[in-house]
């Protein structure tokens, strides 16, 4: 199981950025995927889901802002993040919850959040 997060980066408040999340080593199009994010101090949470059959799930403080989306022939899961805030500051991971691939994490990818 290999996860590989990108498309983080120093972004200014209200901007715009696209992750990418490569997953390889499972039947990836039968799994809930999902980005969770940690920032410094704080414990992981969860931000967003999605089924294998596209039905998603947000965190309240994303909702409206955030659109998470997969493509299954592509083995990838992406978060599309808009109107961004100082506190969405976190390095970004994806994972697939309640599932035997739920100890895999990748490296991760950080987002900052600053002017």
């Amino acid at each position: 199981v290999q996860l590989v997060e990108s498309g983080g980066g120093l972004v200014q408040p209200g901007g715009s950025l696209r992750l990418s999340c490569a997953a390889s080593g499972f039947t990836f199009s039968i799994y809930v995927a999902g980005w969770y994010r940690q920032a410094p101090g704080k414990q992981r949470e969860l931000v967003a889901t999605i089924t294998g059959d596209l039905k998603t799930n947000y965190d309240d403080s994303v909702k409206g802002r955030f659109t998470i989306s997969r493509d299954n022939a592509k083995n990838t899961v992406y978060l599309e993040m808009n109107s961004l805030r100082p506190e969405d500051t976190a390095a970004y991971y994806c994972n697939f919850p309640h599932s035997y691939l739920s100890p895999y994490w990748g490296q991760g990818t950080q987002v900052t959040v600053s002017s």
